[in-house]
C-alpha cells in the first residue's frame, strides 16, 4: 500500500504531519528504507553527543532512538489489534512518560540500534503478512480513528521527524 491510499478519516488531523513525510513508496519499502537510514544516521553519530541536549528537557540522541522504538511498539501493537479485531478502542500514551522512564542514559547505542533493528524487522515482518483488506481495518486511538496502514506511515514519517531534528539540533 502507498501512502496516497490512505483516507483522511484512517487518522487524526495531528498524524498528517508525520504521513506527509513518509515516501509515497511501498509501506514495505518505506520501513526498511528508512530502518537504513536511521541506523546509519545512529551508527555515524560522534560519541560525544549521545548524551547531549541541545535545551532544557529536550531528549539526547539515546532518548530519542528509544522514543523511536517505543512509539514504533506502540503503533505496531495498534496495528496488530486493529487488523485482529477491527473497531477496538486503545488509548493513547505519554511520550513524556515512557522518556522519563526509559533509563535510555544507561543503555550502549550498540545495545539500543540492536533493538531498534529488531523491532523494525518485526514490525515489516507483521505488515508483509497482511493482506489489502485488513491493511484498511480500523479502530479507535488516542480517541480517533487509525487505520491499519496509516499507523505504518505514521511510524515511517515520525522517525524522519526526529532525524530531521537530530541533523538540525545536534550534529554540527
Amino acid at each position: 500500500m502507498k501512502k496516497e491510499e490512505l483516507q483522511s478519516t484512517d487518522y487524526l488531523p495531528y498524524y498528517s504531519q508525520y504521513i506527509a513525510l513518509a515516501d509515497n513508496t511501498d509501506l514495505l519499502e518505506t520501513l526498511g528504507d528508512g530502518m537504513l537510514s536511521v541506523t546509519k544516521l545512529f551508527e555515524d553519530l560522534p560519541v560525544a553527543i549521545y548524551d547531549y541536549r541541545y535545551d532544557e528537557g529536550k531528549w539526547t540522541p539515546k532518548e530519542i532512538l528509544l522514543h523511536l522504538i517505543d512509539t514504533e511498539r506502540v503503533f505496531a501493537y495498534r496495528a496488530l489489534t486493529f487488523a485482529r479485531s477491527q473497531d477496538a478502542v486503545l488509548p493513547g500514551f505519554d511520550q513524556d512518560v515512557f522518556v522519563l522512564n526509559s533509563n535510555a542514559s544507561d543503555r550502549t547505542m550498540d545495545s539500543l540500534l540492536k533493538e531498534y533493528i529488531a523491532t523494525r524487522t518485526a514490525t515489516i515482518y507483521f505488515y508483509s503478512s497482511l493482506n489489502s483488506e485488513v491493511m484498511t481495518n480500523k479502530g479507535t486511538a488516542s480517541g480517533g480513528p487509525l487505520s491499519v496502514a496509516a499507523a505504518g506511515f505514521i511510524i515511517s514519517g515520525h522517525e524522519i521527524h526526529h532525524c530531521n531534528i537530530l541533523k538540525e539540533r545536534y550534529i554540527k
